[in-house]
């Protein structure tokens, strides 16, 4: 019973929120009080057969959804979009930045590679996108990230000297290692776990 009020607590809790209601307007709109909405998202209480199957209807889901821990596709579906435009908008304050950079250059006539400023902007959107990528706990993605990372600032290294610039062509031979060690990273369980077991046979004649 104790398992049940504490799933039904966390999805009424969580599908409120998604409709962005707050426990008077969802008490409201089941004709009850803000206390028993309160109650029964702290656990305290459930609620009866026909207010499950009413907070079922509001929130869009069926009532084993509401009682289990199975998510409702388009509750994983806002969720997964609301992911993708935070990071979208955090790379776009990037981008803005690198723009407002080569706009004051310009403005100021600095007689720099004002265009750089854009080039600069690749490593550090992928900087934000792995830090991003790690907090929504995605594994592949930010495999693919770190490897923009790697090729984007030894591009930005590259074109920060004046040309011709004496083997600083070096940068993308170091690249090359760190691209591959990138790619190997994910498999390093794979490959320890095997030999790190021991063999509890063996353990057991030597014990004899």
């Amino acid at each position: 019973m104790d398992k049940i009020k504490a799933s039904v607590a966390k999805n009424i809790a969580e599908h409120r929120k998604r409709l962005k209601l707050t426990q008077l307007q969802l008490a409201d709109k089941l004709n009850y009080s803000d206390k028993a909405v309160s109650k029964w998202e702290r656990g305290e209480a459930v609620p009866d057969v026909y207010i499950l199957r009413e907070l079922a209807n509001l929130f869009g889901i069926t009532v084993d959804e509401l009682i289990g821990n199975v998510k409702h596709p388009t509750a994983k579906k806002e969720i997964r979009l609301n992911k993708i435009v935070i990071s979208l908008l955090s790379v776009g304050v990037v981008w803005l930045a690198a723009t407002i950079v080569f706009v004051i250059l310009n403005w100021c006539e600095v007689p720099l590679k004002n265009w750089m400023a854009f080039i600069y902007a690749l490593p550090v959107s992928a900087i934000v996108g792995i830090v991003f990528s790690m907090l929504w706990g995605k594994r592949p993605i930010p495999t693919i990230l770190v490897s923009a990372l790697i090729w984007t600032a030894a591009l930005s290294v590259f074109l920060s000297f004046p040309f011709p610039a004496t083997k600083i062509w070096l940068i993308f031979i170091v690249a090359i290692p760190l691209q591959t060690l990138t790619i190997l990273w994910p498999f390093r369980k794979r490959v320890i776990t095997p030999f790190s077991r021991k063999n509890p046979t063996k353990e057991k004649k030597n014990d004899d």
